[in-house]
């Protein structure tokens, strides 16, 4: 793993890029949830094994947790950084761009997809709603037209999205919003889905 600092318009982000042992099929950054960090449980077990599939896996760490706050930024603070530490990676790494995250780090993902030029999206825990309000729906941003994986627990407070056109959901029993308890078995429903579409060995 090599971690690199990217200047961003909203300050420093920090980057661990994990490389394939062989020549890489695609590069895969991923956001972390509003309140935690890369290191959590699913976005590890993925970035281990995206990795062995011959992807080049990248998860920043937004400026606002580099800078010790765990409250989040506003959302277009949250965009406006993700795509600079994009557009920087993207100069090392020519092939098919995948966007990705956990929670608050998905829908970053699906906000700027399109911009960005990435080829598909993987959603981790997308929050469909805030706890108790349905009413308040984030499903329009997951309308890319991106091919898009969601993979939700059948217990996720937030919610979890119904499939529309692009997007496929997968509903893993007995998870919440954390996907603590099987991190393995949702990398290797990613990875296939990956490798099902090209973007992975």
């Amino acid at each position: 793993m090599e971690t690199i600092t990217i200047d961003t318009a909203r300050g420093p982000a920090r980057v661990d890029v994990d490389r394939p042992a062989a020549a890489s099929v695609s590069l895969l950054v991923l956001g972390h949830g509003a309140g935690g960090g890369v290191d959590a449980p699913d976005l590890v077990a993925l970035r281990d094994a995206a990795c062995a599939a011959g992807v080049t896996v990248a998860r920043v760490t937004q400026p606002y947790r580099v800078a010790g706050r765990r409250a989040p930024a506003p959302a277009g603070h949250l965009d406006e950084a993700f795509t600079g530490v994009v557009r920087r990676l993207r100069a090392d790494h020519p092939g098919p761009l995948l966007l990705g995250g956990r929670s608050s780090g998905s829908r970053v993902a699906c906000r700027t997809a399109r911009e960005l030029g990435a080829t598909a999206i993987v959603a981790l825990a997308f929050p469909l709603h805030p706890p108790g309000k349905p009413d308040r729906s984030r499903a329009p941003e997951l309308e890319t037209g991106l091919p898009t994986l969601v993979v939700n627990g059948d217990r996720d407070a937030f919610g979890v999205p119904e499939p529309s056109g692009a997007v496929t959901v997968r509903i893993r029993p007995g998870e919440t919003h954390d996907l603590r308890r099987d991190p393995a078995g949702i990398a290797a429903e990613v990875v296939a889905w990956l490798r099902a579409n090209g973007w992975a060995n």
